[in-house]
């Protein structure tokens, strides 16, 4: 039997778990993006791009599709999809599960204040002219216009369009992976006194916080939001578990 799973996606996460899914070849996986970033990476499984039209629209197409599982492994910031997620199984009576990246957690020698959002770290960033690695996306970074004494170097995927009205931006565009010595080269070059980002988890971002934690520079964190109570796995590894389980027949479990 053939079981038919959607997973959202747009995370490093989301394209590992559909790729190891596939390899299996008795499941009939779609990957779903939101479609906010401009040049995403190839995935290996079919995909679909553009919203659904909140939880009702998301349940309708589970239903149209005929589903069997459906995976949120969106961003850990994506609090609104995941939501519309919750909801659309609960209306739909598609189960769910989702693949919850843990947080950073702090160490020795971190210097770290967590803040709710981007007002928030305006405030923190004081009156005094600093400079600042915004290491946030096109959505977040328009709170710091409000804060033009500041230097800002602003990294992204996608391009920060319009730019930021401040004196004073440079922008990168990357995409991580970010190496530990790449990110305190960069911070060192750029003369940065604070970091703002957010606690994403996972090891592609977290070069710039080992290395902040070395050169004893600030950072800011926005806090992680509050995401609904479903079943759930830290690793792609142990989302793939879960499927199994549920993929697999019970009198062949044992059960």
């Amino acid at each position: 039997m053939t079981h038919r799973i959607l997973i959202l996606g747009g995370t490093t996460e989301a394209r590992q778990l559909a790729a190891r899914l596939a390899a299996r070849g008795d499941l009939d996986i779609t990957l779903s993006l939101a479609g906010r970033t401009e040049n995403p990476v190839a995935q290996p499984v079919p995909v679909r791009v553009g919203g659904f039209g909140g939880a009702r629209g998301l349940a309708e197409w589970l239903a149209e599709h005929k589903s069997d599982l459906m995976i949120d492994a969106t961003h850990p910031y994506a609090a609104r999809i995941s939501a519309n997620a919750a909801e659309a199984a609960r209306i739909s009576g598609v189960p769910i599960l989702a693949l919850r990246r843990p947080g950073w957690e702090p160490v020795e020698g971190d210097r770290w204040t967590l803040l709710d959002d981007g007002d928030q770290a305006v405030a923190a960033l004081g009156h005094k002219p600093r400079r600042v690695f915004l290491a946030l996306g096109r959505q977040e970074v328009a709170a710091f216009e409000t804060a033009p004494q500041h230097a800002y170097v602003i990294r992204s995927v996608d391009p920060i369009t319009p730019p930021l009205g401040v004196p004073d931006a440079t922008y990168i565009l990357a995409r991580g992976p970010f190496a530990e010595a790449d990110e305190r080269a960069l911070l060192e070059a750029q003369r940065i006194d604070v970091i703002v980002a957010k606690n994403s988890g996972g090891q592609a971002t977290y070069g710039k916080i080992a290395a902040a934690r070395q050169l004893g520079i600030e950072v800011i964190l926005f806090r992680r939001p509050q995401l609904p109570d479903v079943p759930s796995a830290p690793s792609v590894s142990a989302m793939a578990e879960m499927v199994d389980h549920f993929a697999t027949p019970a009198e062949k479990r044992g059960v």
